[in-house]
């Protein structure tokens, strides 16, 4: 008997996130040096994590034989403090992604209906398919979400609904007016949930926060690993009602963020300084991006976020010879959209060099 066919029959057909090659392993393949590579493909922050992240780190490590904080009563605490809910309105995760997850083990059943954008992150489908249900995509308008069309889509079946903004890989964003129009107005057997991964980087983000204060059955995501610099320990929240987030801890596995992350985290709100000299030089650099593309001749979507769309033509061929190159950008074929790349923002030197390699490729 084949091992497959013990195997939920859903699995077998469920498609596979395809992340990002790490410099090594394009150093490896290529047989190019790993120092001169630079990885501007996964919305990573090119200054890494803060110095008070660090410190936190590195003082929580030295009780690494520990388990850690089950509830991440600490990082909650603060959370409420920074963010000015209750602390029993935050659910702590392994990155966003996890909770994402959670709401699928929640509320999803084999027939139930997602509606999102499309394109928009990956996770929403790939999630909503494993449980069963069927993901309903809305095509973005001008590479924006069509709230109308989106609420338009929902029926009695549907039992989330996904807007990502700034959007993820298009980086443009709804406005609040807009955000709190669609979530008051959806029907009572719909969660909306507002993924806000990049929202530090906007200059004046929305404030979705009264949409948990009147009892909205909404869901709202944040992580650390944009603009705070902890990609690598995988720490990320939401937030929402106290009775929404109780039921999410009900399926949530004991000690799912690791101590680590949790001190970074914690650590990381606290230094405001370096996210805005983050969110600053990001500014400058979409602005510089965007300059070097039109030289180029290049049409790119213009972001708010830390990464921007160029077209490019043949974006498979453009990513390969870049990636030979040295420089590792994010083909969006598997998106929908073969002819442009997703460039993250880099430093300064990473941004120029992009620009002299892409102008050669």
């Amino acid at each position: 008997m084949k091992f497959e066919s013990l195997v939920n029959p859903a699995v077998l057909t469920q498609p596979v996130y395809e992340p990002g090659k790490p410099i090594e392993e394009v150093a490896r393949e290529l047989g190019l040096d790993p120092a001169g590579i630079i990885k501007v493909a996964s919305n990573e922050n090119p200054f890494g994590p803060s110095p008070r992240a660090l410190a936190a780190a590195q003082r929580a490590l030295l009780q690494g034989e520990l388990y850690p904080d089950g509830g991440c009563f600490a990082l909650r605490q603060k959370l409420a403090a920074v963010r000015g809910l209750e602390a029993d309105q935050f659910i702590v995760g392994n990155g966003s992604n996890e909770i994402i997850e959670f709401l699928g083990h929640a509320l999803l059943r084999p027939g139930d209906e997602v509606v999102m954008g499309a394109p928009a992150f990956v996770v929403y489908k790939l999630v909503t398919l494993v449980f069963g249900a069927t993901a309903v995509e809305v095509p973005l308008v001008n590479h924006r979400h069509d709230l109308p069309r989106i609420a338009a889509a929902i029926t009695p079946r549907t039992r989330l609904v996904y807007v990502c903004s700034p959007n993820n890989p298009t980086g443009t964003a709804n406005t609040e007016a807009e955000l709190l129009e669609f979530a008051r107005a959806l029907p009572d057997h719909v969660v909306a949930v507002f993924d806000e991964a990049y929202a530090e980087y906007v200059p004046s983000p929305p404030d979705l926060r009264p949409l948990v204060r009147e009892g909205r059955k909404v869901v709202c995501l944040r992580t650390f690993s944009k603009i705070y610099g902890l990609a690598a320990l995988r720490v990320g929240y939401g937030y929402a009602t106290a009775d929404i987030i109780a039921l999410l801890n009900r399926v949530r596995q004991p000690f799912n963020v690791n101590a680590i992350g949790q001190a970074a985290a914690a650590a990381a709100l606290d230094d405001r300084e370096f996210t805005a000299m983050c969110a600053r030089e990001n500014r400058a650099g979409l602005a510089r991006l965007e300059a070097g593309f039109r030289v180029l001749g290049r049409e790119f979507v213009p972001s708010v976020a830390n990464f921007i769309l160029v077209k490019v033509g043949d974006g498979a061929r453009v990513f390969d010879a870049l990636q030979r190159r040295g420089v590792i950008v994010r083909p969006m074929k598997s998106y929908g959209m073969p002819e442009w790349i997703r460039v993250t923002v880099g430093t300064p030197a990473q941004n120029e060099r992009l620009l002299a390699e892409l102008k050669t490729a």
